[in-house]
């Protein structure tokens, strides 16, 4: 993708290659002519004396102090200015740029009363590539993103800090902004306002973290796949007509999946005839009516996210034709429906995360078909016996992570603001959980791909022989003890990206 038209709309999995490839973001002339027609609107009613929330009055709890108009545009950066009250650790590059590109968007939609020259300041940084630094912490998620925002947007007005996307030096952002040759915008009524109210912050931390919550999903498959083969499990628990009879999306999916990638193992047969066992445990038998319903959720939260990409978040909302103009006050920058899916979402893959630990579990204490933890002198070696505990502290901290942040609430702004939704805590946590989770079926992968190796010259699936050699690009085969903590960190990391699908 070379070009977007900025507040054109986008799907979850479009998300990264937007942000990370994208060479020239622009604002069509249709949508510059909405926003000239809307601030026009807008300018005329400040005009007539009309009082407005957040345009001439004060904010929040303060709503009912009216501004005078020589103070209107100091209004709106004395707002950024003390609304920057983020602590902790900095958005990573691609989190803080999505934060910019998806308000960015909204603000293109032109119900928020901004002037162009606002649009084209932020479409500067995206295709400069520069990136405002953002601490993460600090958001409540209910009038919006504020501190978040509020950091972004003390970088278009050249304070605050910021670099250019892969320096590792932050710098005062009127520097930056200098060697980008970008001058700082003037704020001007409304403008600070439609920069913080809205859920963005939410929208892209959570929203990235989602997309790698789907890429561990599937490489989860093929990891789970190769562990049943390494332990010579049974393909009938994913027989067709089992799962006719259960019927669920996710779980005719993964059964469907589990069929294919095991298909034609020369593992399997190997001991069809005399395996005398009747069932699988439950991490491997199970893997259909567990793994597909977590499926089933995260393409639900999927869907939900990317409504909320569609949507317009601002608040007040502006609503104008070449003849009238309207505003309302709501809460479109509540973010309780996001709030709700990161939660649920990190939920499904600690459960994720679990199972995959109790195959790992499974593959290291199965003595009557692997050696104990998979050393090849045990004993003398000790094989896998750590890296599992690696994984079990690993579920251990998704678990703890996995208490809703959705059902929380704390009254803030002198409780005017008396609900809110902790959404961007729920995104933070989020992130946490799936990076935990793609080191966890990293662990299984370096595992099944080792007791794979004890069956050898046999061969599993096709499909799986390529993984295999996918993955022995990534982290060579495993040959005695030696040290785990890279290979499970580069495993996981191409996890993350969806390398295996």
């Amino acid at each position: 993708m070379k070009e977007f038209f900025i507040g054109d709309s986008f799907l979850l999995e479009e998300l990264p290659e937007i942000i990370d490839n994208v060479k020239k973001f622009t604002l069509t002339k249709a949508r510059e002519k909405k926003l000239i027609q809307t601030r026009k609107a807008m300018e005329k009613m400040l005009k007539s004396g009309k009082i407005v929330y957040g345009i001439n009055t004060g904010f929040g709890q303060l709503a009912s102090e009216v501004i005078s108009t020589e103070n209107l545009n100091l209004l709106q950066l004395n707002l950024i200015r003390s609304h920057a009250c983020g602590v902790g650790r900095p958005l990573g590059d691609r989190e803080a740029r999505a934060l910019l590109f998806i308000r960015a968007g909204e603000l293109a939609r032109g119900h928020s009363g901004v002037r162009p020259e606002l649009l084209k300041a932020m479409l500067e940084f995206l295709n400069k590539r520069i990136v405002p630094f953002v601490p993460e912490k600090g958001s409540v998620g209910a009038s919006g993103d504020l501190a978040p925002s509020a950091h972004m947007a003390l970088c278009l007005v050249g304070e605050g800090k910021a670099k250019f996307q892969g320096e590792d030096r932050w710098r005062p952002s009127i520097e930056v902004l200098k060697e980008a040759g970008i001058k700082p915008i003037q704020l001007r009524e409304k403008e600070g306002l439609a920069l913080i109210n809205g859920t963005q912050a939410m929208q892209a931390v959570g929203g990235l973290a989602l997309f790698e919550s789907l890429n561990v999903f599937h490489c989860a498959l093929y990891c789970a796949a190769m562990t049943v083969d390494a332990l010579k499990g049974t393909p009938v628990a994913f027989d067709s007509k089992i799962h006719s009879l259960k019927p669920h999306p996710g779980q005719i999916y993964v059964a469907e999946r589990m069929r294919k990638l095991l298909e034609k193992s020369e593992i399997r047969q190997s001991h069809i005839r005399d395996d005398k066992r009747v069932q699988d445990p439950y991490s491997l038998r199970c893997l259909p009516q567990v793994m597909g319903a977590a499926l089933d959720n995260l393409m639900y939260c999927e869907s939900v996210l990317e409504r909320e990409f569609t949507s317009v978040t601002d608040n007040p909302l502006i609503f104008s034709t070449k003849d009238s103009i309207e505003t309302f006050s709501g809460g479109n920058f509540h973010g309780q429906a996001l709030s709700f899916i990161y939660d649920f979402a990190a939920i499904n893959m600690t459960a994720l995360g679990n199972m995959s630990e109790r195959r790992i579990a499974q593959l290291v204490s199965d003595f009557k078909i692997l050696p104990p933890f998979l050393a090849k002198n045990p004993g003398l070696e000790s094989g896998f016996m750590i890296p599992h505990v690696t994984a079990a502290a690993l579920c251990n901290e998704n678990k703890s992570l996995s208490h809703p942040c959705s059902a929380d609430s704390i009254s803030t702004s002198a409780n005017k603001e008396d609900f809110v939704s902790m959404g961007m805590n729920a995104a933070l946590k989020l992130r946490e959980v799936v990076k935990n989770s793609a080191k966890i079926v990293g662990i299984e992968f370096l595992a099944a791909a080792a007791g794979i190796e004890f069956h050898r010259p046999l061969k599993t699936s096709r499909e799986l022989e390529k993984t295999l050699e996918k993955l022995y690009s990534i982290s060579p085969k495993i040959n005695g003890d030696e040290e785990f903590s890279w290979r499970i960190e580069k495993v996981a990391e191409e996890i993350l990206k969806g390398s295996f699908l």
